[in-house]
């Protein structure tokens, strides 16, 4: 310990290494239980001093915490995580009664304070020190580095703890009692209260006597300023009886304070006389005058075993049974059961049912035990000051009485939930969990539920029979359309609706058929919000005149529904502008203005997709922030959480970093905007869920609302998934008219839902973008959103979650660097800091690294300097790592402490280990995490409990983090045991490619834990399972539902399950899906983290994706048991020149290729096979870089390319087969024989992505012959690559001859698309055989399935403004959605109306544009087949001439091609899309080979996507859909759920799961 207490010297020291060490001298706190002493380092006095120890649960509000009388003689534990970062306001501010403003006394009353991060850098435009100079100037002392939430639940376990605070220790004391002052043996409140009589608001005319027990100040200003009385404030032994100052009172009040209320015996004998008066007087009490009062009347209080200190108690008015968010400072508690006649329980806890009020039966004395004046805290409960000035006043008092609804609450048998559709930018995963939640908590009332939703990957979607109790009673894939689903209603006949958990699709359908009549005709009821409720919302002037109603604004805002009606706006409100779309999602069709010409060219495309269109007040620079809202039918409203954008306003919140909660907010702002949002929530009348986003100025407290979303959103999903507060399904649970108090926390199982959750870690979510897969997309980010993906990352500092949440975005990046990350270009850094865009950040950190202040990316960014103070912090420590340039150097001194410290701060080993120059890869990050396990420097395991520990919880929400000292959870093996977890040297892949897998098992050097012996050993060790990360294109929701169907399977066999994901969207990160959820890094750090934790019986890699898949080689090399196909044999499928090696000794076909050795190698390869060439790199998701070369200059480009993605991966050049048609085989094997598969074939001709391609299953054009050879091909692949697990794999066929694409060993995203069609979960037969159960294959036969399934592709072109909307070998797509039929012509029409496509309906007119004669020729006859049809068809001159010629002279109308984006005359085909004159554009290209150069076609392609026009832009899919409509195909025929396809007559049958 002596190290502890007396720094050695570092011989090596040098200004930079100052960085890596703690700040402060070391400091320890002895608690008189006798356990070991907690150590800290001070950022107070260099004091010692003694108290009792207390914790508060408080998320803000320290200044007004540590100035409370109530907290005398106590050292004071705070459970929220970061403390200092808004500074101490000045205290020679006062208010108009000469006390100080900000604070609760003229002093610190607490001994000593006790948190685990302190801020040393402040930021908050009213502070005016830190808290570190406040706390020293006052001669507190206060430490930092403590695991404050070990301390808690030490605190509630055996209760509260005498303790001493000892700075700068010369040794270890050994404890003994006379260490520790018990301060209750003192009067407190004598220590607290005034020493004479003070009057405050002298001349109004109430008058009110108010016993001083330690009152707080906001008591004063609240009966002064809000009430106007004259206080005579008098010290707590005041003789009342006597009242030797005369004073002349008509309302007696008894403040707070600390203390034993048995230590009052002079105010108790005051308080009596006043209850015997003959006329008696209103009596209040608050808090310690709750006891007062009750001792007075003749009951008994008792100390409580840790007492309620924070703002989050939940109390119930037991007048009512509404329940109230309280603010609470207390020891003790008045024993209910001990209250003589004449007196009543008022208010109860709603979470440890102890007192929280009396009332007399008929006179009007009062008190409670929580503060309703409440600084800090909400102000819920200030109507209890109203009611005793009324008493006082000879007011009469309103009856209250109990809501009657609750017994009045309709059952319903029937729900019909709408859902989201398919995933697109600004509405994607987190529907899927919202929906999911909202099935479990309507099936748990035992309501029948009917869904439409025509996305197939999505969890709720899901019906297999052993899981019928979580999933929809019938399904229907059909078009999410007011037809569609008055079609379904008329069907199923519900009682009710949902529309508020499928995102703005759902909303839009429900306010369509609301305002039609329809859903009112049909008898059946919107549950929770009200449609007129959510038109207020979204009309923003119904909205802003709902607002002025309680004196609320929104910022300066007028609607329009034309372009004229809008410049007027526009130059009333003056430039710059926002411009948005009402009714719209993810800010769809918005964007700033600065004149008149962007004024009109910005409305010409927002009215493309909405009737209204609204003009704002331009506030970028201004704070955003969110708070998510709760509110039930009896009027029971609370805040879930409140969240923080890193990037002020003027930056869609979906494309922003947030934090929840907020980090630059004082207690004033927070309950400010809270008190606000409950106002406005209440007035409009929501029930559910909703958020309220704001506005704050940076330099004050002025702010301005921006919306309300009366729905559930994608911010929901993130303040659920970060407080453990299942929002969707307490809001499921009062749609249906259930109240929060009977809902029970569904993380502590006993306390109730009608709580304020706080957090004792912090969360960021991180956008994730895509935007480099597309050219001609700015990278700017505006009001608009871009991002198709989050990350969420929790830990206990700033710095910590930052760098997690930059790892979890991108797996390439080590943590958040700036030079370092290679995404800057050092040109012109100043630019790159005042632009928002998806690497901004980088550029931020950049400036920081270089040495630019923090005021000065400040006066560039906008950004809050406190999250840059943090940002710069991370560059320094960086900086002084990298001075010490080997690992000697950097522990030779304080070497645990410097380790843990860049731990705490965030820093990966891998990173680490480079800024030291140690060896790249599995070596050099091995060597560091060998060095600091072996001086103790480990993660510890914290459960996410909503009550930060509070109060006990069995939970299984679990993250890693290293500022703390113990886990929450017993580790699966004693932490002692655990050795380096690498061996200290590593097999490199290449060596040991062709080992036999057993033998390459043996050679690892080390095993964590023993292998199990028996099965029931191995199901109790459980299975790790590896979830998908953050959606982008190319891994989306159809990821999430592989892992949830692989830990639901690992359940039903008794397995237990270990779930590792950090994707706030995902159903798989729901707690209740598996035994233990780390909401963690998919890192190969973390990741062996949590396996040295829980040592199960293996890892699934196969079910999450690309992210998992490639970490599966590092995991095997380290020792990790990865079930189902072996690590090595993953790499010979993912090795493009293994795998192309692999078919050449097979004798597989597969295209001519060759590796990648040099450019010319290439071109020369290129030059025999002939162009076109693909370019093709490995371990790749989406078809990553993959590009189409038709020349040499676009395979040298390309090659760079793929070269900057593959990094040390094979790079192979194919040649391009033209016209081929390209099959799906997706299988399940075992040992290496194929199970199950199915056959699935594209409708486009291959060189469009599978993920971009219309999928038909079964295959309907396939010969025989081909099915055969790909039965075989896949056959032979299974059995060389010797697969155990699910498996991909790719063909393409000409001319009947097969050849193989890729093998993708792992489940791909057709695997819910495949399950659903055969109603067979091919994941969960994936998962029993890589378990080693016994498995037996599902009887299916594909030739005898009666029924077609169609999956369509979504797309998000309207977002990504400039992209060319064509498809080619790099996936697009950002979701997808299937529809059923009898025939693939029904099912494809229902699927294409699915992604949002629009029939030509409304002009009949079509624009054609075909590039190349072979497409004109294959064309014709669908052209025949729409002129047959009656559509009028124009198209541009080359395609007229060539239809129209003597041969064919079909009369098309010619329109001119536009030279360039303005050339929008009158007969060019520009003109005509803009004027609304087109209904549907056909627009066929070169094919795969994307061009650089802007062309006419995309110019056409791209007005079509910006005016709301339909756009086909493949001839596969343009023919398709000419037969649906010569056919006659009726979408709205009767529709049918997926159950009624599965139980069509078939021979052979299909064995039902």
């Amino acid at each position: 310990m002596m190290s502890y207490f007396q720094k050695s010297p570092d011989n090596t020291s040098s200004a930079e290494m100052d960085y890596l060490d703690m700040q402060g001298e070391p400091a320890l706190l002895y608690l008189a239980d006798g356990s070991q002493p907690v150590q800290g380092r001070s950022f107070g006095a260099s004091t010692s001093i003694t108290g009792e120890v207390v914790f508060n649960t408080g998320m803000v509000g320290y200044p007004e915490a540590l100035t409370d009388p109530s907290y005398r003689g106590q050292i004071l534990v705070l459970t929220y995580p970061l403390i200092g970062n808004y500074g101490v306001p000045d205290d020679s501010v006062l208010d108009e009664m000469g006390l100080p403003a900000y604070f609760e006394s003229s002093a610190i009353q607490i001994s000593g304070l006790i948190v685990s991060s302190y801020s040393w850098e402040h930021s908050h435009w009213a502070a005016q020190k830190s808290l570190s100079k406040w706390l020293t100037d006052s001669k507190i002392p206060a430490i930092y580095g403590v695991d404050t939430r070990e301390l808690t639940k030490k605190l509630r376990e055996y209760g509260t703890i005498l303790g001493r605070l000892v700075v700068n220790p010369t040794r270890m004391e050994q404890i003994t009692p006379e260490m520790f002052d018990d301060p209750n043996e003192r009067n407190l409140v004598g220590e607290v209260s005034t020493k004479s009589v003070v009057v405050y608001g002298s001349g109004n005319s109430t008058k009110i006597l108010a016993y001083d027990c330690g009152m707080k100040y906001n008591i004063i200003r609240y009966l002064v300023d809000t009430h106007k009385v004259e206080l005579h404030v008098v010290p707590f032994d005041y003789d009342l009886e006597k009242n030797p100052n005369k004073i002349d009172w008509q309302g007696l009040f008894i403040s707070n304070g600390p203390g034993d209320p048995t230590m009052c015996p002079q105010t108790i004998k005051s308080i009596q006389y006043a209850l015997h008066l003959e006329n008696p007087r209103p009596i209040f009490g608050i808090c310690l005058g709750n006891q007062i009062l009750a001792l007075a009347c003749g009951a008994k209080t008792y100390k409580l075993k840790y007492g309620n200190r924070g703002m989050n108690q939940p109390c119930i008015d037991l007048r009512t049974g509404r329940c109230y968010i309280t603010p609470q400072n207390h020891g003790f508690a008045v024993d209910a059961d001990t209250l003589p006649e004449g007196w009543k329980a008022l208010f109860m806890n709603a979470n440890d049912l102890t007192n929280e009020g009396i009332v007399h039966t008929n006179k009007p004395f009062f008190s409670v035990q929580f503060h309703p004046e409440a600084n800090g805290g909400p102000l819920d409960t200030a109507f209890l000051f109203d009611k005793f000035i009324g008493h006082v006043r000879k007011i009469p008092q309103p009856l209250v009485l109990q809501d009657g609804r609750a017994y009045t609450r309709k059952t319903y048998k029937k729900v019909l939930l709408v859902g989201s559709g398919g995933l697109s930018i600004g509405q994607a995963g987190e529907f899927d969990y919202s929906g999911s939640q909202c099935i479990k908590a309507l099936k748990e009332e035992g309501i029948e539920v009917i869904l439409i939703n025509p996305n197939i990957a999505t969890v709720q979607t899901s019906q297999e029979a052993k899981e019928a109790n979580r999933g929809a009673d019938r399904v229907y894939f059909l078009p999410i359309g007011p037809d569609v689903v008055m079609d379904i209603i008329e069907k199923e006949n519900p009682d009710g609706i949902i529309v508020s958990m499928g995102g703005q699709t759902a909303l839009n359908v429900g306010v369509e058929l609301w305002n039609s009549g329809r859903l009112q005709a049909a008898g059946v009821e919107v549950l929770g919000t009200q449609i007129p409720v959510i038109e207020a919302t979204e009309d923003r002037e119904i909205f802003s005149a709902k607002l002025k109603e309680i004196n609320e604004t929104i910022a300066l805002s007028y609607s329009a529904t034309n372009i004229k009606e809008a410049l007027k706006a526009a130059n009333k409100i003056g430039y710059p502008v926002l411009v948005r779309a009402a009714f719209a999602l993810g800010g769809l069709g918005s964007g700033f203005a600065a004149n008149d010409n962007e004024m009109s060219a910005l409305a010409a495309k927002a009215f493309a997709s909405s009737k209204q269109i609204l003009i704002d007040q331009d506030l970028r620079g201004w704070k955003e922030l969110e708070y998510e809202v709760v509110r039930d039918i009896s009027d029971n409203c609370i805040t879930v959480c409140n969240m923080e954008n890193f990037d002020p306003l003027g930056i869609h919140t979906g494309d922003s970093i947030v934090v929840a909660p907020s980090q630059t907010l004082s207690n004033r702002e927070y309950f400010m905007l809270r008190s606000t949002a409950l106002k406005v929530v209440r007035h409009l009348g929501i029930v559910g869920e909703c958020n309220i986003q704001y506005a704050l100025h940076p330099e004050s407290e002025k702010y301005c609302i921006i919306e309300v979303n009366a729905r559930l959103s994608r911010s929901s999903a993130l303040a659920s998934k970060a407080t453990g507060y299942p929002l969707a399904y307490v809001a499921t649970k009062l749609s249906l008219g259930r109240d929060l108090v009977s809902i029970r926390n569904s993380v502590t199982k006993t306390t109730t839902a009608c709580f304020e959750p706080s957090l004792d870690y912090c969360v960021l979510k991180m956008p994730r973008w895509d935007l480099k897969k597309f050219k001609r997309v700015s990278n700017e980010l505006g009001s608009s959103m871009l991002s198709v993906g989050e990350v969420m990352a929790i830990g206990r500092t700033f710095e910590e979650v930052i760098q997690k949440a930059c790892r979890m975005v991108n797996p390439a990046l080590d943590g958040l660097e700036g030079e370092d990350s290679k995404l800057i270009d050092d040109e012109d850094l100043e630019a790159q800091l005042k632009t928002a865009t998806d690497t901004r950040l980088f550029a931020v950190q950049t400036a920081l690294e270089k040495g630019w202040t923090v005021d000065a990316v400040h006066e560039a960014t906008k950004i809050d300097r406190w999250f840059l103070s943090k940002l710069k912090n991370i560059a320094q420590m960086r900086h002084a790592v990298k001075s010490c340039k080997n690992l000697q150097k950097l522990v030779s001194t304080n070497g645990a402490e410097r380790l843990r410290s860049l731990k705490i701060n965030g820093f990966s080993d891998r990173q680490i280990a480079r800024y030291l120059g140690l060896s790249s890869g599995l070596d050099g990050e091995s060597r560091i995490r060998d060095k600091r396990k072996s001086l103790g420097v480990i993660p510890c395991v914290k459960q996410i409990d909503t009550l930060a520990a509070e109060f006990p919880a069995q939970t299984n929400y679990l993250y890693m983090t290293y500022s703390g000292d113990a886990d929450d959870l017993e580790s699966a093996q004693d932490s002692s045991s655990l050795a380096p977890s690498y061996p200290s040297y590593t097999l490199r892949s290449g060596d040991k490619q062709m080992l036999d897998p057993q033998s390459e098992f043996q050679q690892r050097t080390q095993r964590y834990g023993s292998a199990p012996q028996t099965l029931q050993d191995a199901k109790a060790k459980g299975v790790m399972v590896l979830g998908c990360g953050a959606y982008c294109i190319g891994s989306s929701v159809e990821f999430d539902w592989c892992a949830v169907s692989c830990v639901r399977q690992l359940r039903r066999d008794g397995f237990k399950s270990i779930i590792v994901n950090y994707n706030p969207e995902t159903v798989s990160t729901d707690y209740d899906e598996s035994d233990q959820l780390y909401f963690e890094e998919l890192s190969l750090e973390r990741v062996l983290d949590i396996y040295e934790r829980e040592c199960p019986y293996g890892v699934v890699v196969s079910v999450g994706g690309q992210i998992p898949n490639n970490l599966s080689l590092s995991l095997a090399d380290s020792g990790v048991t990865i079930l189902g196909t072996k690590a090595c044999d993953i790499e010979r499928a993912e090795d493009r020149r293994q795998f192309s090696v692999m078919l050449d000794n097979l004798g597989l076909k597969q295209p001519a290729w060759s590796v990648l050795t040099s450019k010319d190698e290439a071109h020369n390869f290129a030059t025999k096979v002939g162009f076109p060439v693909l370019v093709r790199p490995s371990f790749v998701l989406s078809g990553a870089a993959m590009r189409v070369a038709a020349d040499e200059t676009q395979l040298r480009n390309f090659l760079d390319l793929a070269a900057d993605i593959a990094a040390d991966k094979p790079v192979v050049v194919t040649k391009f087969i033209v016209n081929a048609k390209e099959i799906e085989f997706d299988a399940v094997a075992c040992n290496g024989i194929i199970l199950n598969y199915a056959i699935g074939e594209h409708l486009e001709n291959a060189g469009v992505h599978s993920g971009d391609a219309t999928v038909i299953l079964p295959a309907q054009k396939l010969y025989v012959n081909t099915i055969r050879q790909v039965k075989l091909y896949a056959s032979a692949i299974a059995k060389s690559l010797r697969i155990t697990g699910p498996f991909n794999i790719q063909f393409m066929a000409k001319d009947n001859d097969v050849q193989v694409i890729e093998c993708n060993l792992r489940a791909s995203r057709t695997f819910p698309f495949v399950s659903k069609t055969l109603n067979a979960n091919f994941i969960s037969l994936a998962t029993q055989a890589m378990c080693g159960l016994e498995v037996e294959p599902y009887r299916i036969s594909l030739l005898d399935i009666d029924y077609v399934c169609v999956k369509a592709p979504m797309f998000s072109f309207t977002r990504l403004r400039g992209a060319d909307p064509t498809l080619g070998v790099e996936m697009s797509s950002t979701g997808e959605v299937a529809c059923f039929g009898e025939d693939a012509h029904s099912a494809f029409l229902k699927a294409l109306l699915s992604t949002g496509f629009k029939m030509p309906k409304k002009t009949k007119a079509i624009l054609f544009s075909i590039a190349s004669d072979p497409f004109k020729l294959e064309f014709l006859p669908a052209l025949q087949i729409f002129k047959d049809l009656g559509y009028k068809c124009y198209a541009t001159p080359g395609t007229t001439e060539w239809y129209n010629d003597a041969e064919h002279d079909l009369g098309i109308i010619s329109l001119d091609k536009p030279d360039n984006e303005d050339d929008d005359g009158e007969k060019t085909a520009l003109h005509a899309i803009k004027a609304g004159e087109i209904d549907l554009v056909i627009n066929i290209s070169e094919g795969s080979i994307r061009k650089e150069e802007v062309t006419s076609g995309y110019i056409i392609r791209r007005a079509a996507v910006d005016f709301g026009v339909s756009l086909i832009t493949n001839v596969k899919c343009a023919i398709m859909l000419a037969e649906c409509l010569e056919r006659g195909v009726d979408y709205r025929s009767t529709p049918r759920h997926i159950g009624e396809f599965y139980q069509l007559p078939i021979i052979g049958g299909i064995r039902r799961i």
